[in-house]
């Protein structure tokens, strides 16, 4: 009998789209020049900036990852996927609310549609961006194992620098409408269901979606969501060449006076080495490397959800990964949302604090 008791997560059976990859994320904050300062030090490189308008770039060939606007105060607006093909934008702008297709501003151009999922981040849809050229990054360090000594009279010496971040690996977010925003992204964008955590219930803590590529290996989980009591950013990912990578990031990063928020350990579920540290404004970037990648064809797991599964080795993951600030905003959103959202009920929510407090 299985553990998980509501509709979702599932894989839809006929999705508007397969979206093809995570292109970027967007955030919002009051100060570049400090962006740019923690965001170089984690690893990416600035390819463009003007007043109001920051992008960033990993060492892959995509234009750009990362996009921060000037604003007031700092938030987290949203994330882009790439589409297969302009009719695939054609066929989300059908839908309601969403944008004309129209030809994307931003480094790379190509065009896009804009989405607001259920939960009221902005997704941005895109296609036919034109390709960086890739940056030079230097290779997996090569490992003697027992009787394989691959490397003879030579010494590990990565250099001490940021580590050089490829991509962007996934985003983590935190929704109180969870069944309505979780078929929001299997419907829209065909994401399907790699592994979920149920509460005793039966209901849904944590999903990991990743894209559907067929017979193509894709990332573990290129989208994360876990049920809360209001929206909110948890973190995103960063995929890192090796163990050698995240370590030296974190020697760099502890160097330059950044804040550490947890790590170094290994997950269960993708199964990265990871590390996490907060930017100016508290928001959590992982370094990782080493992620599971599944086809298509490799059915869902269901988990029990505890403190204890979130990493097979390392530190235990710390209570402000699961303890939002009680801001007067986030009380009066979870009053709100418990009156209004039929997945957030007090039964649950303690629940989540005796799991995780």
């Amino acid at each position: 009998m299985s553990l998980l008791k509501t509709a979702q997560p599932t894989r839809h059976p006929n999705p508007a789209t397969k979206a093809t990859g995570l292109a970027h994320l967007i955030f919002e904050r009051p100060d570049l020049d400090l962006a740019a300062r923690f965001l170089t030090d984690f690893g990416l490189s600035v390819l463009s900036r003007d007043a109001d308008t920051l992008y960033l770039r990993g060492t892959a060939s995509a234009p750009y990852c990362y996009r921060v606007q000037r604003a007031a105060r700092a938030r987290f607006v949203g994330l882009a996927f790439t589409a297969g093909s302009r009719g695939d934008l054609e066929e989300l702008a059908r839908l309601p609310g969403a944008s004309p297709v129209r030809s994307s501003p931003h480094p790379g151009g190509g065009e896009f549609v804009s989405l607001v999922d259920p939960s009221g981040f902005l997704v941005e849809v895109i296609h036919g961006q034109a390709p960086e050229a890739a940056l030079p990054q230097r290779q997996p360090m090569a490992f003697n194992v027992g009787a394989q000594r691959v490397r003879i009279n030579a010494t590990q010496r990565p250099p001490v620098r940021a580590p050089d971040i490829i991509r962007p690996g996934h985003v983590v977010i935190e929704v109180a409408d969870w069944q309505a925003t979780s078929a929001w992204y299997t419907q829209h964008l065909g994401l399907i269901p790699s592994d979920v955590q149920v509460l005793p219930d039966g209901s849904p803590a944590v999903c990991f979606f990743r894209l559907d590529l067929g017979d193509q290996p894709a990332d573990h989980h290129t989208l994360a969501m876990a049920q809360g009591f209001m929206p909110l950013y948890s973190h995103s990912a960063y995929e890192v060449v090796d163990a050698d990578a995240v370590g030296i990031g974190q020697r760099v990063l502890r160097e330059q006076g950044w804040k550490h928020a947890w790590g170094i350990g290994r997950h269960i579920l993708g199964s990265q080495i990871f590390d996490y540290w907060n930017d100016p404004w508290g928001a959590r970037h992982e370094h990782y490397c080493d992620g599971d990648v599944f086809t298509a064809d490799r059915p869902m797991g269901v988990h029990p959800v505890s403190r204890e599964a979130m990493a097979q080795w390392g530190q235990p993951m710390p209570a402000s990964f699961t303890k939002p600030k009680l801001t007067p905003a986030a009380i009066a959103a979870l009053i709100g949302n418990l009156r209004r959202s039929p997945d957030l009920t007090i039964s649950k929510l303690l629940t989540l604090a005796r799991l995780f407090g």
